[in-house]
């Protein structure tokens, strides 16, 4: 893992309810994540950038906008195509370059779901997934008691938890 840090963000809104992969009930209902303001919003992106040792170009600004107002984990090939909404000439290879940058500085976190390839989400406070094998829905979530029981995991063994991801594969119940 990196030692760069990512910027600093307002924790997003917790409680029990998980934060599904549907869209947002408007295109900003990520406001914790990227203001509305044109100038605050490139700041941000700019910040993430040039933090990362990137040069500041459209292509890349397309990209890490894209990451930011995200909500469903995108691969590559979705962050390329809804990339090149906003800027037509980004290349396949910017993009998956500006991808592995971002992740090699800490600016993102790979994952893989089981979907045959990495999805991506921009590094902030720390959650679990939870993943429906029939749909490929992803749902996100906080459990005190799962944090509390991997660090007395990792006391009995006598280590100290420096990252981990908790993804959990599930199929839904049926209701009734």
């Amino acid at each position: 893992m990196s030692d760069a840090q990512p910027p600093a963000r307002p924790p997003e809104p917790q409680g029990p309810a998980a934060r599904p992969t549907s869209p947002p009930p408007s295109p900003m209902a990520r406001a914790t994540r990227l203001p509305d303001h044109p100038v605050a919003r490139a700041a941000i992106i700019q910040h993430m950038l040039a933090g990362a040792g990137l040069r500041v170009t459209r292509p890349r600004q397309a990209i890490a906008e894209v990451l930011l107002l995200a909500w469903d984990h995108p691969d590559a090939e979705a962050v390329l195509a809804r990339a090149r909404a906003i800027d037509p000439s980004i290349s396949q290879a910017t993009t998956y370059r500006t991808l592995a940058v971002l992740a090699d500085k800490g600016y993102l976190r790979t994952h893989n779901f089981g979907t045959g390839g990495a999805r991506y989400e921009v590094a902030e406070q720390h959650h679990d997934h939870l993943v429906d094998v029939d749909t490929g829905a992803v749902m996100e979530f906080v459990s005190a008691e799962i944090e509390a029981l991997q660090q007395k995991i990792a006391d009995r063994f006598g280590y100290d938890i420096v990252d981990h991801q908790l993804v959990l594969f599930g199929k839904q119940r049926a209701k009734g």
